[in-house]
């Protein structure tokens, strides 16, 4: 009889302990929903000022409160910066500052809601030490009643509903910190039509192929076989725009053999004696083709391993790339010097822009 009571309070101690989620000790015992137990060893709790008066309790919360009000400062800093001090074309003064303020005023928004969130725990959530046991997950009426009970718990400890000037800012906070990167990603789309600004390009009827950077005029008779040049346009130069308009309009020129080249009817012109000339710009990402097989008449860009074979007006033959490098026709002036026959016939760059 004694060892069968033996066995019903250890099993009553197990039920105890499944059932109880959590303990917390109290500096002497550690008290639980079910019961109390003897202290474990922590050591006895300490209060804190914040727990003693009333009056520095509520000057924490009013520092914390700033912080999180501090973090919609910078936050509204950052995007008030990138507008009044934009980033100018070619002016790489106005790039440091405008990147010196955004991350500031980002860095600011970011560190005071940590600051403010950690102060608010240190000081002003209770501070007990606690003991959580394990018990088996079931989707019982008791399991979801103690998980009510610690949302609850956690509600009160943390005195999120009941410190509304802490809860406030904090929204207001969380709210207005991702508004500097949407403004930011917002600015990226283009102003005008991707297709149509692909499109212009500097290249038109009788403008010389330079090259690139000499900005020399290249001869026909200058342009051997698996000689491979880097081509821009003739009136590029002096240009305040010159980066953006060379990275649209720089082409790869070379030579081929007559017979080595499959054109359409179309493009049967497009050509001078077997040289041709093709946009440097990947049709997948926008990566600069820079690698040339002479033997294969292959050019590799070496980001993404896309593979354009040239014999056969640049269509893709590898990679993720989706459309063949587009073709500028060329011809000769009469000093003999290479010169484009038109500008592009269709955008240049990559294609995942909306194509007309």
């Amino acid at each position: 009889m004694a060892q069968h009571d033996g066995d019903k309070a250890t099993a009553a101690g197990s039920e105890l302990e499944a059932v109880s989620p959590r303990t917390v000790s109290t500096g002497t015992a550690v008290a639980t929903t079910g019961g109390a137990f003897e202290n474990p060893g922590m050591p006895p709790h300490s209060p804190r000022a914040t727990d003693l008066d009333p009056r520095k309790d509520k000057t924490a919360e009013r520092r914390v409160g700033l912080l999180f009000l501090f973090s919609i400062v910078g936050s509204v800093f950052a995007i008030v910066a990138y507008i009044i001090f934009p980033i100018v074309p070619g002016d790489l003064s106005s790039v440091r500052v405008n990147n010196m303020l955004l991350g500031v005023g980002i860095s600011v928004a970011l560190l005071a809601i940590g600051l403010g969130a950690i102060y608010w725990a240190k000081n002003l959530m209770k501070d007990g030490e606690w003991e959580e046991h394990r018990h088996p997950t079931r989707g019982s009426e008791d399991t979801r009643a103690a998980a009510v009970e610690v949302f609850t718990l956690g509600n009160e400890e943390s005195g999120f509903g009941r410190r509304s000037l802490i809860r406030n800012s904090l929204i207001g906070a969380l709210v207005v910190s991702p508004l500097p990167a949407v403004v930011m990603f917002r600015d990226l789309a283009p102003a005008a039509d991707p297709v149509a600004l692909l499109k212009e390009t500097l290249w038109e009827k009788d403008v010389r192929l330079m090259r690139d950077p000499a900005n020399t005029p290249v001869k026909a008779s200058e342009v051997t076989l698996g000689s491979v040049f880097q081509i821009i346009p003739e009136n590029l130069a002096g240009r305040e725009d010159f980066l953006e308009q060379k990275a649209k309009a720089a082409v790869l020129l070379m030579r081929l053999k007559p017979e080595d080249l499959h054109v359409s009817p179309e493009r049967a012109d497009w050509n001078y004696q077997g040289i041709v000339a093709y946009s440097k710009i990947c049709t997948h990402v926008g990566c600069p083709v820079a690698l040339a097989e002479q033997h294969t008449h292959h050019l590799l860009c070496p980001c993404h391993q896309s593979q354009f074979d040239i014999s056969h007006e640049a269509k893709v033959i590898f990679g993720p790339a989706k459309r063949p490098l587009p073709q500028l026709p060329i011809t000769v002036d009469a000093q003999g010097y290479l010169v484009a026959r038109s500008g592009f016939h269709e955008p240049v760059g990559p294609s995942f822009w909306e194509r007309s």
